[in-house]
């Protein structure tokens, strides 16, 4: 990968971090509503006119819209994201107390994805029975199709209410996370292994194969050895992606479980339409998404030293 190809990554990067936080911007102000009149022209706070005027100096709610998009992506270039007005407190400090849980419910629920995607790949590709391996190859369809909430829903009735295997009422910190990072897992698993199922096949027609078998090597080593270095490569990108959409994922699954992260402060920004906390969620979002993708692209000419000769060939 030559230096140029990654400044112009890097630019890429920044451009589309600048646009998402132009549309979320531009969106956010489209918003009706008011999120400093939701909470302080209440009567219980007994605030005057003249008091809630001033509260918006104060947040620059009446600037021209210009003004304050300046402002605020000047802001956000130096680390301050603003205040929170439902909060009172620095966006920043809210997003580092409820990144913490989201990190762990998407780092985990990504793993588990992955290791469900593999499973079913493989076993569709090594299992005995023609029927078998049709069945296996048809679950995730199954997984795609079904619905977060419900998925949640189900899985806590299962093992918490009549199982009696996963508490809810008072769980431990890492027991709270097993039914979530299940329920996140499924339905990011059935992408990964449909991509990883059309890789297997695709390489299971390649000439080295059947050489491969001519040397008296077993289907599962061949599978095992020379397949799954090539199925797994080309199957990085989407897991970039739907790394990438998994804080999306959390926002369902973290209200169905009850969870202080990302998704439970997402809802409550939603509620309260307090734009600078949807502002840099949407901005760390696509950061995220961006930073995924850009590994995942260094990581091509590690795993494939055909890419590290080309790179080297053209630099």
């Amino acid at each position: 990968m030559t230096p140029k190809y990654l400044f112009n990554r890097i630019g890429q990067a920044l451009l589309v971090l600048w646009a998402a936080f132009t549309v979320s911007f531009v969106l956010l102000q489209a918003m009706p509503g008011d999120a400093i009149l939701i909470k302080f022209q209440n009567p219980e706070l007994g605030l005057t006119p003249q008091q809630i005027t001033e509260i918006r100096e104060s947040y620059a709610a009446d600037s021209a819209l210009w003004l304050q998009y300046l402002q605020s992506i000047g802001n956000f270039i130096t680390g301050n994201l603003g205040y929170s007005v439902q909060a009172g407190v620095p966006v920043s400090a809210s997003l580092a107390a409820h990144l913490p849980v989201t990190l762990k419910l998407a780092t985990f629920g990504f793993l588990m994805a992955a290791v469900f995607a593999v499973a079913i790949a493989f076993l569709s590709t090594l299992a005995p029975f023609a029927w078998l391996r049709s069945a296996i190859r048809s679950i995730p369809s199954l997984f795609i199709s079904v619905p977060t909430f419900w998925l949640g829903i189900m899985l806590i009735q299962v093992f918490s209410f009549r199982l009696k295997l996963v508490p809810v009422i008072n769980p431990g910190p890492w027991q709270e996370l097993i039914l979530p990072v299940v329920t996140l897992a499924v339905p990011i698993s059935a992408p990964l292994a449909q991509v990883l199922v059309r890789n297997i096949d695709a390489v299971l027609t390649q000439p080295f194969i059947p050489v491969a078998r001519a040397k008296g090597a077993t289907r599962s080593r061949v599978l095992w050895r020379h397949v799954a270095k090539n199925a797994l490569l080309p199957t990085l990108t989407i897991a970039g992606v739907l790394f990438g959409e998994l804080i999306a994922g959390a926002v369902v699954t973290e209200t169905v479980f009850g969870l202080n992260g990302i998704g439970g402060l997402t809802e409550r920004a939603v509620g309260a339409q307090d734009a600078a906390v949807l502002q840099a969620i949407v901005v760390i979002s696509a950061a995220a998404f961006v930073v995924i993708s850009l590994i995942v692209d260094l990581l091509y000419p590690v795993l494939d030293p055909r890419l590290r000769t080309h790179s080297g060939a053209t630099a």
